[in-house]
């Protein structure tokens, strides 16, 4: 085959498998709490809704489990255990690993990364102005693995894989609000400069606080004002 014949690459949306778009489907509407904590899902129901054979629904359910967002009992079905407190128990610890990654990335960034990070911050701002939400959330996540990077705490981005699923989710709902899309980006554009001042302390509380204040919103937005029964204070 020669250059001028050779084809372009698959759109990579293509290639993923039936159980992984069903996964994903599921993981969001759990996330976003279509599904409370608690109840029972008929896997029969959730085919007919996804329009899909209860194949990839119960592959799906089973790669849900080993994420901790539903409960298998044998011989009585399916249950979601995704709850306010563990939505903001995985904020802590995200915001833990976070903050001193931004602590660490303001000792370490270079000229080239900050200019990156600025980049991001000038497209967040116009994505924000035109509610582009799709685009928001691969900025978000952009922008927070660049300080990634910038840290070089390799293993400190391992330990947050884990729960990027939620991550995402998270995003995906709360910047579905355009008060949310503003305040969030004003947090970020502060977390940059302070790393463009190269403060360490100040890149570490605002990135703490960027997260927990996302966290508690999702919290409040999905499970109503539970915060104050959970006997959390770690501002």
């Amino acid at each position: 085959m020669t250059t001028a014949t050779a084809l372009p690459p698959v759109d990579p949306i293509l290639t993923r498998s039936l159980r992984e778009h069903v996964h994903e489907r599921l993981r969001a509407s759990i996330v976003a709490g279509r599904f409370p904590t608690g109840e029972r899902l008929n896997e029969r129901q959730l085919a007919d809704m996804l329009g899909v054979s209860t194949t990839p629904v119960k592959d799906a359910i089973r790669m849900l489990e080993g994420e901790g967002l539903v409960r298998i009992e044998a011989r009585r079905g399916v249950y979601v255990l995704f709850s306010a407190r563990q939505a903001y128990e995985m904020a802590l610890g995200r915001a833990s690993l976070e903050s001193v990654m931004a602590h660490i990335a303001a000792k370490t960034i270079s000229m080239e990364q900050l200019a990156n990070l600025s980049g991001l911050v000038n497209e967040m701002e116009h994505a924000t102005a035109h509610g582009a939400l799709e685009e928001l959330v691969r900025l978000n996540e952009s922008f927070h693995g660049a300080i990634h990077a910038a840290s070089g705490c390799h293993y400190l981005e391992r330990r947050l894989d884990g729960q990027r699923m939620y991550d995402t989710a998270q995003r995906l709902s709360l910047l579905s609000e355009p008060g949310q899309r503003q305040a969030g980006f004003v947090e970020h554009r502060d977390i940059y400069e302070a790393l463009a001042a190269r403060d360490p302390r100040l890149a570490e509380t605002r990135m703490k606080r960027h997260i927990l204040r996302s966290a508690r919103e999702h919290v409040h937005l999905v499970f109503g004002d539970v915060l104050k029964d959970l006997d959390y204070d770690c501002d």
